[in-house]
Order: C-alpha cells, then structure tokens, then sequence
C-alpha cells in the first residue's frame, strides 16, 4: 500500500472521532432546544449538565469505534460509496442498539430517548458526511496534485486490457494512471518499461499467459515492492494473500505480499516506536556501562555501523562492536573456515578470532545488539522481522529468498528463537517466509517474550 493510501486510511479514524462528538452534542442541544422543548419539557439536564454529558459521550465514542472496526470501515480498501453508507448505518445502529440496551436497563444517567434517538440519526449523517468529504479531500489531491495515484503498466493487448485502459482512464478514484501498455509478457522488456517512465503497478490483462511466467513476474514485482494485479482466468478462490477489485466488469486480483500492510503496518509501526524507546530509557545505564568496557577492552569505536539491506535497501546498522577494529577487512582471509556448509550465503565462524574479550560476553547476551534499537526508532528496521544481510550476502540470494526483503528486518526473529546459529540457511529462510505470510500482533508479542527467556537462560548468541 502506498503511503498516501495508508495516510487517508489513518484519517478516517479522527474524522470518524469528531464526526461522533458533533453529533452527540448536536442531540444534546437539540433536545435542549426551543424547537423540541415546547412538545416535551426538558428536565434531565438538572441531573445531566453539559459538562457530564461530555464525559459520558467520550466513553461512548470508543465503543462506537470499536464497532466500526468490526462492521470493516477501517479496512485498507474502502468500497464505493453505497457500500460505505450501509456499513455506517449497520454500525451505527448496532452501536445504538447496545447503548440503548444498556441506559434502558441501568437508568443510571437519563432516560431521555430523544437524545439517543437523534445521536444515531445525527451519527449516521456526520460520520458518512466526514467520509465524504475525505474521500473529496482524496480525489482531489490524486486529480491535481497525482497523490496517491500509482503509474500503471498495463501486459497485453486484447479487449480486457483495452477495458482496462479505459476504465483506468475514466475513473481516477482507482489512484491508477496507465503510463504504458506493452503486449507481451516479456520480462526483459517489462524491466525496461519499469525503470524508464517509473513504474508503481504491473496489471496483466491478458488472461492465457503461462503460469510460469505470471510466477516469475509476480516475484520480479515483489522483488522491486511493485504492486502486481492480474486479470484470472477464472474467478475462484486462491490464497489468503490476495484482494479482488472489479473494474469494468473484470475481476481483478492484487498480490499481498505480506499480511503486514494497511492497519497491520500502522500497529506494528506504534508498537516499535513505543518498545524501541521505552527500552532506550530503561536500558540506558546499561549502555554507559558496555560502552566504558568497550572502550576499555580494545581499540577502537564504542559503535559500529554496518551495510545491512532492508526493503531492498541499504543501511547503516547499529551495535556495539564486539570485535577488533575493521574486523570487515579480515573476513576474506577468514573465507574458508566458514563453517556453514548449507550452500548458503551466510558467513558463520566459532571462535572467530576478530571478536573481542568483553565482545563474547556481549555476544552471548545479545547485548551487542541493543543499539539497533536506534534503527528501530528511525524505522529502518522492526523489533520483530527477518534477520539482516550484508549486501555481498543478499546479492547471493535465489530468487525464492527475496520474498525475505518485503518487510523491515529485524532484531529477532522466528529464526533467531529457533536457534538460526545451526539452522541451514533455506531452514532459516522457511521460518521467516512463515513469519512475513502469517504476521499477527500475537506472533510478534510471542516471539519477543521467547527472545528474552532465551537471552535469560544464558543462550549462545544468534
């Protein structure tokens, strides 16, 4: 998903917020009014004043939120405009319901029916009113300013990629623009039309193309973390990684390449930023320390920064160095007594003679690692995650081991809990593919508990 996607996606919810305020005052002042007032006279507000009413209607909105949640009106992908209006009104309704439910039988605040009446009229028009002005607010800014909006190439050149051209054309709340159309599934020159107009989605018309060549054009595109969208021959089910759109008539399948996208991008994003610096406050007497046995064990810097490839990029990687200064320089010479004997890229050397007295210790403890919380605060990397290469390793990768590169590496990880230290490399691989398709907030949690009884139980390092 495209950040400016995720970005409108993460507004519906103050939006949402304020839209439920407003209309719980607005029922309130309603009901208060002259207008009303004269039928029935007001006498709850002796019992309720404004002040009061505030405080119960901020505990109410959480709820009615959370019942918005699970009618789907956060979702990543928003529907049409119909669709929405019904799922505002099944929320609110079934929000209501409870809430009525609840007041009828407690009688703890008012009994005035009207009020509640009224905020569920006035929820339904405010929330979907707030909707559409965001959904405005949205087109706007990918008509005129090309926010959001992803430059499509389009495979093929029979009538369903001509139809879907078109609708692409007409219609710019799909945030596609077609930049270019080619006719054959040819990935030498798909690479060209990739990098030459600048490339955001693959869409493949074209439904008779071979599944090996759809498979290794799906993996090209998550290889360079393009959206890829296909047109099938049949409309059945397949994985649990794919969303269905229709446009013009034709079903259209994107690829999910992981499950942390949209809210599960956002939530894994609060819950790093939130553990990376409550363990750089907590952990920080613990830093001075290493860095004064650091500096007085060896020569050298206290940090290190490493090339590590994350999301396909290059960054600098953060530790506590462990080793002799420029160590990088002697690993060629250390080349053959790698004793990795999997067939994999990585490089692996008990008693390694570049680590370091004090270097072991840290080793042993993970302690070296700590400072990759500082990447984790500047979202280069995740608390949770694959492990990360070195350049000269990654460029060492199957085409199969890419799929590693789709989400932000880690400091631990499925391999690391299952002992990576003695796991051949495609094992480790397995693991973390198992990781990047099923991620949840449970397995995240679960994965840092074990991390830190492993560390506790004095384990060797992974």
């Amino acid at each position: 998903m495209k950040k400016a996607a995720l970005l409108f996606t993460v507004a519906l919810v103050p939006v949402d917020f304020i839209m439920l305020f407003f209309a719980g005052i607005s029922a309130y002042f309603l009901r208060t009014s002259a207008l009303v007032s004269q039928y029935r006279p007001v006498l709850f507000y002796l019992n309720l004043p404004l002040e009061k009413y505030i405080i119960i209607l901020l505990s109410f909105i959480p709820f009615c939120m959370a019942m918005f949640a699970l009618i789907g009106l956060y979702r990543s992908r928003r529907g049409d405009i119909i669709q929405e209006f019904f799922q505002v009104v099944a929320a609110a309704s079934f929000a209501m319901m409870a809430i009525i439910i609840y007041i009828f039988i407690t009688r703890e605040w008012f009994d005035s029916r009207f009020i509640v009446i009224a905020a569920w009229a006035l929820t339904i028009g405010y929330v979907f009113l707030g909707r559409m002005v965001l959904r405005v607010v949205e087109r706007y800014c990918a008509v005129r300013y090309q926010f959001g909006v992803k430059r499509a190439l389009i495979i093929g050149d029979d009538e369903v990629s001509d139809i879907l051209k078109r609708e692409i054309g007409r219609n710019p709340s799909l945030r596609y623009r077609v930049v270019k159309q080619i006719a054959a599934l040819d990935l030498e020159g798909i690479k060209q039309a990739i990098e030459n107009p600048g490339i955001d989605a693959v869409i493949v018309g074209r439904a008779d193309y071979g599944k090996e060549a759809i498979v290794e054009l799906a993996e090209f595109c998550r290889d360079r973390h393009l959206t890829f969208r296909f047109a099938p021959t049949l409309f059945q089910a397949l994985t649990t990684n794919v969303e269905v759109d229709v446009v013009g008539g034709i079903p259209l399948i994107e690829v999910k390449h992981t499950a942390l996208d949209g809210w599960g991008r956002v939530i894994k994003r609060i819950m790093d930023c939130v553990g990376a610096a409550a363990g750089l406050i907590t952990l920080s007497p613990l830093f001075a320390a290493t860095a004064i046995l650091v500096k007085l064990d060896s020569q050298g810097p206290v940090f290190v920064a490493l090339d590590r490839i994350t999301l396909g990029k290059k960054f600098s990687m953060y530790k506590f160095r462990s080793m002799v200064d420029r160590a990088h320089e002697m690993k060629e010479q250390l080349a053959e007594f790698n004793e990795r004997n999997d067939g994999g890229p990585l490089f692996k050397m008990h008693n390694d003679p570049r680590v370091t007295r004090i270097g072991k210790a840290l080793r042993r403890t993970r302690i070296d690692e700590l400072p990759q919380l500082f990447n984790v605060l500047k979202g280069e990397m995740s608390l949770v995650g694959p492990r990360p290469h070195e350049p000269e390793e990654v460029g060492q990768y199957e085409r199969h081991h890419k799929k590693l590169l789709v989400v932000k590496a880690g400091m631990t990880g499925m391999a690391q809990i299952s002992g990576s230290s003695n796991l051949p490399f495609e094992e480790e691989v397995k693991l973390d593919t198992y990781y990047i398709e099923n991620w949840s907030l449970f397995l995240d949690i679960k994965i840092l508990l074990r991390t830190v009884m492993l560390v506790l139980r004095d384990r060797s390092a992974c």
